[in-house]
């Protein structure tokens, strides 16, 4: 079956549209691509890296970390049925990931082909770290995956864990090299390769690494702790380093709709909601408190996507406090105790001085519950920490997701993670 690149124009890259040339809605062949098309082969991409995934990619770390749950059950029966290689999310996602990651593999080869193109080096470096994105979500959700460098028919094995995350360093190396400062934070610059690989190493046990490179972008004075209304009400703010614009227009993502009820002003299904131990997490004076969590004629709702079913809202995947909280972590309770204590009282909370180390861990990630709830990072805390089967009462297999079962039967060469 023929592939072709998704070309689109003028929509996902508005703030610089006046820059591009304007194309209509198509697609073609790869090997029809001219020097052109780079522009709109350009929108494809961030399209596609935004969209393939579906809206719950986004939240899925959410479903499976404990933080929320239906309306109809706990969040352990949410864990449960979520975890199946029949389930539609699992099979939707790993799809989506390698659908991106196609088009970003042809973002890569028609730069190379054309490198004195306008846009040729940055779209080159933007590339590269969305294969790095693409490849960390697969590598933290299903383990070795397949590695693709390119376009190939072959039925491919996967790959070690350990090769996995070497090509995901090498491809965020290869962004930082290419990458610049961007014109605002809906496009991918030098900072969010950077804020991705800090991630990347502490997800290694890469502590001295991570905390370095943290640190880097801490200090860097390009960005600041911010209020949460300025960060997740649209509003100009000094803390996001990378986030999907996620327009209305070109966008089949939107997360406020499974977040907010009917009842709202602007409506929602109401699918997922916060869970009881989440909302005992949040102090009155926790300035984080109003814009996380919303009672909406007696139910309690996630807070941070305001748009329910009205329009779309931006989807974050870095902002300095998460690099905050990889420092905290990554230099231990000694020396990071002071960057978690920064965070605290500027979210309105007293410092806290946890007497070992394992109290240390456990103010880390519940700090995370509290910063980054509704934004993809719990299931993967407590898996990379050692707390999942605790917390999250997993099983050994449990720790990765299953590998989609019609997967399994297209590529006799793939194997499932065991125990599923």
């Amino acid at each position: 079956m023929k592939r072709y690149v998704i070309l689109i124009a003028g929509v996902m890259l508005s703030a610089c549209a006046n820059q591009l040339d304007q194309y209509s809605f198509s697609a073609i062949s790869p090997d029809a691509v001219s020097i052109k098309d780079i522009p709109a082969v350009r929108n494809g991409m961030y399209n596609s890296v935004q969209n393939s995934p579906g809206e719950r990619s986004f939240i899925l770390f959410d479903m499976l970390g404990g933080t929320i749950q239906t309306n109809t059950g706990t969040s352990r029966d949410l864990i449960n049925s979520t975890l199946s290689p029949l389930n539609t999310y699992i099979a939707s996602g790993w799809n989506g990931y390698f659908n991106a990651l196609f088009q970003v593999n042809n973002m890569l080869a028609i730069a190379n082909r054309f490198p004195e193109a306008d846009l040729a080096a940055q779209s080159k470096g933007e590339a590269h770290y969305f294969r790095a994105y693409i490849y960390y979500s697969l590598v933290t959700r299903w383990g070795a995956v397949p590695i693709l460098r390119g376009h190939t028919m072959e039925r491919v094995p996967r790959d070690p864990v350990n090769e996995v995350w070497a090509f995901i360093e090498s491809d965020l190396d290869a962004a930082i090299d290419l990458l610049g400062t961007s014109t605002n934070y809906y496009y991918v610059s030098r900072d969010a390769a950077r804020a991705l690989k800090a991630r990347a190493l502490l997800s290694q046990g890469k502590n001295q690494d991570a905390a370095a490179l943290a640190e880097t972008l801490i200090t860097s004075g390009a960005y600041r702790l911010d209020a949460f209304e300025k960060i997740f009400r649209k509003q100009g703010n000094t803390e996001i380093i990378f986030a999907f614009e996620n327009r209305t227009e070109e966008s089949s993502i939107n997360i406020s709709d499974l977040f907010y009820t009917y009842a709202h002003p602007n409506r929602g299904q109401g699918v997922y909601k916060p869970t009881p131990e989440v909302l005992a997490l949040f102090a009155d004076n926790d300035n984080r408190k109003a814009i996380s969590l919303i009672n909406i004629a007696g139910t309690e709702c996630i807070n941070k996507y305001p748009s329910g079913q009205t329009g779309r809202d931006p989807v974050i995947i870095s902002r300095i406090a998460e690099l905050y909280l990889i420092s905290a972590e990554a230099q231990g309770r000694s020396a990071g105790v002071g960057r978690l204590n920064e965070l605290r009282r500027f979210r309105g909370l007293d410092n806290i001085f946890p007497a070992n180390d394992d109290d240390y861990l456990t103010a880390i990630l519940t700090e995370r519950k509290r910063e980054l709830l509704g934004e993809n990072f719990m299931y993967h805390d407590l898996v990379r920490t050692g707390r999942a089967k605790e917390e999250l009462g997993l099983l050994d297999h449990q720790l990765v997701l299953p590998i989609p079962g019609r997967e399994l039967l297209l590529n006799p060469n793939l194997t499932p993670n065991l125990g599923y």
